[in-house]
């Protein structure tokens, strides 16, 4: 898989020696010996001294060398499949008997298997240290290391300034990296002992090839996956992820949160030191305390959710529990906080922080993080109290006058409506100023399009017909003209605008403009010449133009889309009404997702949401959105998995199959069961299909439809299977609906079941 060598990276005269990957052709190097000292020609000599010592020359100096500090009788090198290079003795392949290896060096490449953190015997600093640039591995001033605090912990610095900190190993993961929970491709290890402190991870499918990056120019360490579909390195995920996640944005005794607004907070019982330079969003200088302490009259607040403050400051021991912490802590006048020094179980271990708080974040989801109890004045637990039952009291009487005035509210609300609704539909300036996409005026439209010409119609669905144009650039457009009588009002058009303004991905259509004039509400995308999807698939004639390949690559291209609007996407959206239909077709038949009127952002951190209004299409609905109103990134993962079927069969997925009430992925689930899915492919794909990708495709596809939305993978999981070669769980049966009163409920609530098909002109 590796291999060791001289190169170059673009520049003939810098030559460097270093391990890369033997069979990728693109940014394939993982190790450089000589970043900072290339030499110019290819006069150069490696050697393996007696001594043990790999030895660099040019031009009778040395350019680089090994510097070991054991001996061996017989030393020899080998590089391992790890991508590790080392010198150990030909007798003895012991890992502790190496003389040296490249795992202990490492340049701005972490590798599976390989450790960072602190040889404590040694006294040896194992870190990643980004390279200048991506074509000069010249060691940068970005590293990623782990420093050795009582309570250990991973930074990212720029110089000797903290840029980003993961946070400490609470047991369970790195309390900055929610990420790092359990999941099918990563396995992640924490050692802290008398010899050694250190960071690894191993990954569950090794038949993946993964790296993670510290890249100079970015300020990131992103991680990549190579595909072997796309021979191209897919990104997974990186760090900082956020603006909470850089170091210390918020000043001391303060916590930042990407889901609020502003960002920063003062903690409970603090204020802002400097008010002025606060509230003009200087959060530097950070907050005090309301109130002064006072010692053993002192108490707690519990915060939940928290990327735990720098550690710098703090005294750890594992052998008592929280309450033995709390005691400790309150003992000693200077200890700010306490929590459990390890999460998993009930919990055990103490560390108590001293001094300033710094670096706090808190997450969306409290889950994510962990609680954090802050030291405060009896006086201001006392105000808290009295709050809280203030709060409590508002809402107990709140509740009672609720009801009195509950049916004077709808009476309200109906007559509001009736008379609101047409200033609503005809005054949309205040829609116009938020609108971040040029303003089309309707004129430039009805000359493009013939007037809106049925000629030039090229489908119609629930929310009104769709035209063919060509604006007078020669530019060939698809103009949206939503439906008076559409279920989409003026605020679903304006969602799905100022969504789709912000997306930029090669799988999502591009928005080129809207127009709103009246009572009019257009939006104009770029033109698909192939229509969507929907219009091949499920016509047998129309079928045949696309083989097996094109349809592997849609459903590829598809995954990607929702890879990135679930994850890599500024916001994190949730499209909830993908189907067919909403794919569209360029003259390449690459996919591009459309139709974002239904669509719903949530935090970075959250993935689900709920809903009284079940919007979207029947058979494509995951049955916890369409019984209970839950939606999430994983109810998207249920519509791929039927949208993925359907590609494969040729069949929608609301029908009858084998004489009985399945629906196509009942169907395909007893034909899986029986190991009998070739009998369920399209009969246009059968000349061209690849077995193993079907059966791969298929198993995929029921990954993403199991009943309960934790069985079901991310979207980045189902572009590593897709692309990859990686073990893949066994399905567990799909969530289906079977009782008639499910499907009447659904049915009866849903507010868009039209399907909208786009022809090929």
């Amino acid at each position: 898989m590796f291999e060791l060598g001289f190169f170059n990276l673009g520049y003939p005269n810098r030559i460097y020696l270093g391990i890369r990957y033997k069979n990728i052709p693109v940014d394939n190097v993982v190790w450089v010996a000589n970043g900072g000292n290339p030499i110019n020609d290819s006069s150069a000599d490696l050697k393996l001294h007696s001594s043990g010592n790999l030895v660099l020359t040019h031009n009778n100096m040395v350019a680089w060398c090994t510097r070991s500090s054991k001996a061996a009788q017989n030393p020899v090198a080998e590089l391992l499949d790890s991508g590790n290079l080392v010198i150990r003795d030909l007798n003895s392949a012991n890992q502790e008997s190496y003389l040296w290896q490249s795992f202990d060096y490492p340049s701005n490449t972490m590798l599976s298997g390989m450790k960072v953190g602190w040889d404590l015997k040694r006294n040896l600093n194992i870190r990643l240290i980004a390279w200048k640039s991506g074509d000069d591995p010249t060691p940068g001033d970005l590293s990623w290391s782990i420093v050795r605090h009582p309570y250990p912990e991973i930074y990212m610095m720029k110089g000797n300034k903290k840029y980003h900190r993961l946070g400490p190993w609470n047991g369970l993961r790195f309390t900055g990296m929610p990420e790092m929970k359990p999941n099918p491709v990563y396995h992640y290890e924490f050692v802290s002992n008398k010899e050694e402190v250190y960071y690894t991870w191993t990954l569950k499918q090794t038949s993946l090839i993964t790296k993670a990056v510290l890249n100079q120019t970015a300020l990131a360490r992103p991680r990549y996956v190579w595909s072997e579909l796309d021979e191209s390195w897919m990104f997974y995920s990186t760090l900082p992820s956020d603006y909470c996640d850089h170091y210390g944005v918020c000043g001391a005794n303060a916590y930042c949160s990407t889901s609020a607004s502003p960002m920063c907070e003062c903690l409970k019982g603090f204020k802002p030191k400097y008010l002025e330079k606060w509230n003009s969003m200087d959060w530097s200088q950070g907050c005090v305390l309301q109130h002064p302490l006072n010692c053993k009259h002192d108490g707690f607040v519990l915060l939940e959710g928290l990327k735990v403050p720098d550690t710098k400051a703090t005294f750890v021991n594992d052998s008592i529990d929280i309450e033995k912490c709390r005691t400790k802590c309150l003992n000693n006048c200077s200890c700010m906080a306490y929590t459990n020094s390890n999460i998993s179980g009930a919990g055990s271990g103490c560390v108590m922080w001293f001094g300033d708080l710094f670096d706090i974040k808190q997450y969306s989801v409290a889950e994510n993080g962990q609680g954090l109890y802050i030291r405060l004045p009896a006086s201001e637990l006392e105000a808290i109290r009295q709050r809280n039952f203030k709060i409590k009291h508002v809402t107990i009487v709140t509740a009672a006058s609720g009801m009195l005035v509950l049916g004077i509210y709808f009476i309200y609300r109906i007559w509001r409506n009736i008379n609101e609704k047409s200033k609503a539909e005809n005054n949309y300036e205040g829609f116009v100023d938020d609108l971040d996409l040029p303003l089309l005026d309707l004129s430039i439209i009805l000359a493009a399009t013939d007037n809106f010409s049925e000629v030039n119609k090229i489908g119609e669905g629930g929310f009104g017909p769709v035209y063919w144009g060509k604006l007078a650039s020669g530019l060939e457009i698809a103009a949206k003209r939503l439906s008076q009588n559409s279920g989409q009002g003026i605020s679903e058009f304006v969602n799905e605008v100022k969504l789709i303004a912000k997306l930029q991905h090669r799988n999502l259509v591009k928005l080129l403009g809207c127009c709103i004039h009246k009572q009019e509400k257009i939006l104009v995308y770029e033109y698909m010449a192939n229509g969507s999807l929907d219009y091949f698939i499920f016509d047998h004639t129309k079928g045949k133009s696309l083989d097996w390949p094109k349809r592997l690559s849609i459903i590829c291209g598809i995954a990607r889309g929702l890879m990135y609007l679930h994850q890599d996407s500024r916001l994190r959206i949730i499209h909830r009404d993908l189907k067919g239909s909403n794919v569209l077709l360029d003259e390449d038949f690459n996919p591009k997702i459309s139709d974002f009127g239904m669509a719903k952002t949530v935090g970075r951190e959250e993935i689900e949401g709920n809903t009284n209004k079940i919007v979207g299409t029947f058979g494509y609905m995951a049955p916890e959105y369409a019984v209970d109103g839950q939606f999430s990134v994983k109810s998207d993962v249920f519509s791929f998995g039927i949208l993925l079927m359907e590609i494969i069969c040729g069949k929608r997925n609301r029908g009858r199959y084998s004489g009985k009430r399945y629906n196509l992925i009942d169907h395909v689930w007893t034909h899986w069961k029986l190991s009998r899915t070739s009998e369920i492919i399209d009969s246009n794909i059968e000349d061209s299909c690849i077995e193993s990708e079907i059966i791969r495709c298929i198993h995929v596809g029921l990954l993403c439809v199991q009943q309960y939305p934790e069985d079901r993978p991310t979207m980045t999981s189902v572009v590593l299977m897709l692309g990859s070669e990686m073990e893949l769980d066994e399905p567990k049966k799909p969530g289906v609906f079977t009782k008639k009163e499910s499907i009447e409920a659904i049915s009866s609530s849903s507010t868009n079941t039209l399907t909208i098909t786009l022809s090929a002109r």
